[in-house]
């Protein structure tokens, strides 16, 4: 079989599942893992997929994903192009296990697929510390307007497993921009930057610190500014075990100090 993928948490889907070797051809941004998709072709980002590229990739099944605003105007156009497609669209941790089985049966290795699911369920559990303080983690997807994931995202179970909460967790949303008045109202106990599309080296957790309406929030007067790269809190793939371990450090530290 061969498979394109357009969005990097399905490339990662396929190397848990031990499939990478299946993949003809990935979008700009697949980064992992390395040795595999250094030397696949690329059919552009996630935004501007060049179909007629995928297609000539002949592939047996390609791989896009909802979960990238504005990605629907290309699964319309692998539609018109006739091309075989599952489009994926998880909004919470089920929902990336189902994504898991439905490509793992795809490529007819449900077996592989149930370990991975299992793997990850162990990480991904919600936290049973009855008592304990749920500090309150403000995951920054962006920093101008700052951006941050609602209910309808995984990273508030992810936020639950570590044992910590979303301040935004009340909110039916996928992510929203907040106002420095919204800021200081939610009063996150610490910031979290995962910025989504740069990478890690060029985080600045100065660009939260300047910020002068923020000023007197708990996160700046402790400074509780994390690093956490986005592809281990934004791409519901095999890697969030990762982002779910790094949340788990930063809530403990919250706690401790």
């Amino acid at each position: 079989m061969r498979v394109v993928s357009l969005t990097c948490s399905n490339t990662e889907i396929l190397w848990a599942l031990g499939q990478a070797e299946l993949l003809v051809g990935v979008d700009a941004h697949s980064d992992f893992p390395p040795e595999i998709v250094s030397r696949l072709p690329r059919v552009g980002p996630d935004l501007d997929i060049d179909v007629e590229k995928v297609a000539a990739l002949r592939p047996d099944l390609v791989l896009a994903s909802l979960t990238v605003p504005g990605h629907e105007r290309i699964v319309e156009r692998l539609a018109r192009a006739k091309l075989p497609f599952v489009a994926t669209e998880p909004v919470s941790i089920d929902d990336v296990y189902a994504d898991v089985r439905k490509i793992g049966a795809l490529l007819d290795v449900p077996e592989r697929a149930e370990t991975v699911v299992r793997e990850l369920s162990g990480e991904l559990s919600p936290a049973n510390s009855p008592g304990s303080r749920r500090p309150s983690v403000l995951v920054e997807w962006w920093p101008k307007p700052v951006i941050v994931p609602g209910r309808l995202s995984w990273v508030s179970q992810m936020l639950d497993a570590a044992g910590g909460k979303n301040p935004l967790d009340a909110e039916l949303v996928k992510s929203r921009p907040i106002t420095d008045e919204e800021a200081r109202a939610l009063d996150p106990d610490a910031v979290v930057i995962a910025w989504c599309g740069i990478r890690p080296e060029k985080y600045r957790p100065d660009v939260v610190r300047r910020r002068s309406a923020w000023r007197g929030l708990r996160a700046l007067d402790r400074d509780r500014i994390y690093c956490v790269p986005e592809a281990y809190l934004g791409r519901p793939g095999p890697r969030l075990r990762l982002g779910v371990q790094a949340l788990r450090r930063i809530v403990a530290e919250c706690r401790d100090s």
